[in-house]
């Protein structure tokens, strides 16, 4: 039987001590909500003893977040560990999770107390929990820079005060991969007892190597990995949750391990990490930045299209990205050219105008970073076909408000003649559309909708992109103007003159 690896996430806890990462109660919730509907084993919901609102938290996601162990974090004193309780007794599945640092530099510095006194409260802290709860966890904190005797003395002490599950921090992110494998198998075969608990590992990335030690303690003999979203957290952050389950699944050839995480939540996750703590992915993030599957270079993309697994170790579907991007710039070549033109409905390019256009585009792509859809729309139209305005606007009229129904009266010239009809919708730019469907008398369906600002200040130049289906066809429309009702309106006659001149 493959053995299962836990995956408790400290997001809400560790995750959240990232500088300027504040999240108030109701965002904890949402993201432990999301936590849950990623299949995460443990929830640590925060750290109870910190504030009268990291409290409130913790309690709100006990009570309401159901199927993962819901842990709060705790000092080994009898204060923090009844307040720890107090918050996750709620929970279906509470745990209590007690730290105390037993390495000689912190002990000295920052404790000020002897190994006597702190295999006492060690184990003191443990026996407190235990009667509260039989879900107890111990982190002794930086124990890769504790004396390994030492290390071996305390995990067995509380173990046997009733800890069942073990924690080994690499609280600074001093660890090399192979010495903390070596310390996951000593742990594993020095410490007598050891059997009656789990092994889990919390690595931070001090030196970029957060998920390279977790993965070697796994296949040393841990059966928990503490990580978070996106990997955020003190300083450098911690081990990112998406990589350590990602590089289990795509390599377990080596790992022969599973977990319990529904990989397709993953991007969705990340997103909503990123959105409620305000910070960003880096776009090489691996698995979840935006170059996480997207090419750029003309033979990778070759490949790609060929057959994905080329330069795909995994598909993008497997994390919840919808699809590979291929990114066109200065290094990508005819072939992302030719199926990018096709996607955007020019299927019936001749090898002479296909190399009109990619011409063009070379020369463009030396010009800026990444050739946008509209740019390659722009190119096919100048260098290739000159679409006429079928539809041009006159005069446009709206009536919107707060209090009343939007309402909308365009008028159109086509083919000389003028057009006029009058419409209402839910806003002002679904009347506009509506009217305008009267007068083309063209059935299609919007599938597509975006806004950006052009240039900057109050009378910004703002542009839309829209998107309409007909008939199976899929039509990009694009307008500008300071007026956004107005931009609307032109992006929306460009889509229908696009889809006529089309037809023909």
């Amino acid at each position: 039987m493959v053995e299962k690896i836990l995956i408790f996430d400290t997001t809400l806890r560790d995750g959240e001590q990232s500088p300027g990462a504040s999240l108030n109660i109701q965002e904890k919730l949402e993201i432990a909500r999301q936590l849950a509907k990623l299949g995460v084993d443990v929830i640590e919901a925060g750290f109870p003893i910190s504030s009268p609102g990291d409290f409130e938290a913790v309690k709100l996601v006990a009570q309401q977040v159901k199927g993962p162990i819901i842990a709060g974090l705790a000092r080994a004193t009898k204060e923090d560990i009844k307040r720890a309780w107090d918050a996750v007794k709620y929970s279906q599945k509470p745990r209590i999770h007690v730290f105390l640092a037993t390495s000689k530099i912190h002990m000295k510095y920052k404790l000020k107390k002897a190994k006597e006194e702190i295999l006492r409260l060690a184990v003191e802290g443990v026996k407190y929990a235990k009667k509260l709860t039989d879900d107890v966890e111990f982190s002794p904190e930086d124990a890769s820079r504790t004396e390994p005797k030492f290390l071996h003395q305390v995990i067995e002490a509380v173990i046997a005060a009733g800890a069942t599950t073990v924690n080994i921090p690499d609280t600074v992110g001093y660890a090399t991969p192979v010495e903390f494998g070596k310390l996951i198998r000593g742990i594993r075969e020095g410490v007598p007892n050891i059997g009656q608990a789990v092994i889990s590992v919390h690595c931070h990335n001090d030196l970029g190597l957060a998920v390279a030690n977790s993965l070697s303690a796994i296949l040393n003999g841990a059966t928990q990995v503490e990580c978070t979203i996106n990997g955020i957290g003190e300083r450098a952050g911690n081990a990112s949750l998406e990589e350590i389950v990602m590089a289990m699944r795509t390599r377990k050839d080596i790992f022969n391990k599973v977990t319990g995480i529904k990989t397709k939540e993953i991007y969705k996750t990340s997103r909503l990490v990123s959105s409620l703590t305000g910070i960003p992915v880096q776009p090489n993030k691996a698995i979840v930045g935006a170059n996480a599957f997207a090419h750029e270079a003309g033979i990778h993309q070759h490949g790609v299209l060929a057959k994905p697994i080329t330069y795909e170790i995994m598909t993008p579907q497997s994390v919840g990205i919808k699809e590979t991007k291929l990114v066109l710039g200065k290094h990508s070549g005819r072939h992302a050219f030719r199926k990018r033109l096709e996607e955007l409905g020019y299927t019936e390019l001749s090898q002479e105008d296909l190399n009109k256009a990619f011409v063009r585009f070379k020369e463009l792509a030396d010009k800026k970073k990444e050739v946008t859809d509209r740019d390659l729309e722009a190119i096919v139209e100048d260098e290739i076909h000159v679409i006429p305005d079928t539809f041009t606007l006159e005069d446009m009229e709206v009536r919107s408000g707060t209090k009343v129904t939007p309402e909308a009266s365009i008028r159109i010239k086509r083919e000389g003649k003028l057009f006029e009809e009058r419409a209402t919708g839910d806003g002002p730019v679904d009347a506009c559309y509506k009217a305008i469907d009267k007068i083309t008398k063209i059935k299609c369906r919007l599938v597509d909708y975006a806004l950006r600002g052009v240039t900057g200040g109050k009378e910004a130049l703002g542009e839309v992109i829209v998107k309409i289906e007909s008939r199976k066809e899929t039509i990009t429309g694009h307008g500008a103007s300071t007026d956004i009702v107005e931009a609307s309106v032109k992006a929306y006659l460009n889509a229908l003159n696009r889809l006529i001149y089309r037809r023909r």
